[in-house]
């Protein structure tokens, strides 16, 4: 009895040592690093950046219009007066938010229907992988456009605009993630303490929910960090296109498109520049933090 109580310890240890380790090598990765403590100044700069600034981000002067960077305003003023540095600040609080909230939703959505199609196989997997392949046979970024320009014309209003935003970008993320979930199910439900759960007679639902799904976490993190960057990259597009969030809801995209302006974009580089530069920046950090996640728990893919 003493053996079989101190086992499940003992497997809790070994768990817990392969993600310390993990950990570990990633903190050696000087490179992911680097990505990971500059995406924590880009939350800080977006969210509490804006608590100590001077100005509101849709506070109005008509007298500093278009002004170029200066010591009173940083990063200039755009064509309403407002500071360029505050708005660029609230903005990216709504881009992070959309990507992160957007990342979450596909993330429950495609491992759940994944790990049912994976899990009972037969007309439901049959069903749900058919759904799939119609979403993965249209591109994501026109399948957005027209569901976006849909909502246009419906004149949805702008409170809302975020909100539908972050399942439409959801929608067309859910279809990728389900299926290498499924694959990863159908590998894991061979395997034999999923045989010994079948002889305890296990619940359905404890098997998916305590059992296959927990093995999946590395691929899930690593799609986590990917997804938060096509989320952002989604907003960003939609955004600039005027199909996304749209003013005065300031967002990283929708600043860019006063770069639309040739004088603008010629002459007024403080206005477009920055907001582009966050958005770069910020995917470009994800992705490679995502890539190290990738080589930390998975080494077989490394290099690939």
């Amino acid at each position: 009895m003493s053996t079989i109580k101190q086992k499940p310890a003992a497997e809790r240890k070994k768990s817990k040592s392969i993600w310390t380790e993990s950990f570990r090598r990633l903190l050696n990765n000087k490179t992911a690093v680097f990505s990971a403590c500059f995406l924590i100044l880009m939350f800080l700069f977006s969210f509490v950046g804006p608590l100590l600034s001077p100005y509101g981000a849709d506070a109005m002067d008509v007298t500093m219009m278009k002004y170029p960077p200066s010591l009173l305003h940083w990063l200039g003023t755009d064509d309403y007066g407002r500071d360029v540095l505050t708005r660029l600040m609230t903005a990216g609080q709504i881009s992070l938010t959309v990507g992160l909230a957007s990342m979450v939703l596909s993330l429950v959505l495609g491992a759940l229907l994944g790990a049912i199609a994976g899990y009972y196989g037969g007309i439901i997997d049959s069903m749900i992988m058919r759904i799939a392949d119609i979403l993965l046979s249209i591109p994501s970024l026109p399948l957005l456009i027209i569901i976006a320009a849909l909502l246009s014309e419906f004149k949805v209003p702008t409170d809302y605009r975020i909100y539908i935003v972050m399942m439409m970008i959801s929608f067309v993320g859910w279809p990728r993630l389900a299926r290498l979930i499924r694959g990863q199910i159908l590998s894991l439900r061979e395997q034999m303490y999923i045989k010994a759960a079948d002889v305890l007679g296990l619940s359905s639902r404890r098997k998916i929910f305590h059992h296959l799904l927990p093995n999946t976490y590395p691929l899930l993190i690593v799609v986590a960090t990917l997804q938060t960057a096509a989320g952002i990259l989604n907003e960003s597009t939609l955004s600039f296109l005027g199909l996304g969030v749209v003013a005065p809801t300031a967002t990283w995209g929708n600043m860019i498109t006063i770069a639309n302006n040739l004088i603008d974009f010629q002459k007024r580089p403080w206005l477009w520049i920055p907001p582009g530069m966050a958005i770069f920046l910020t995917v470009v950090a994800i992705n490679v933090l995502g890539d190290a996640i990738r080589d930390v728990l998975d080494p077989k893919m490394k290099g690939r």
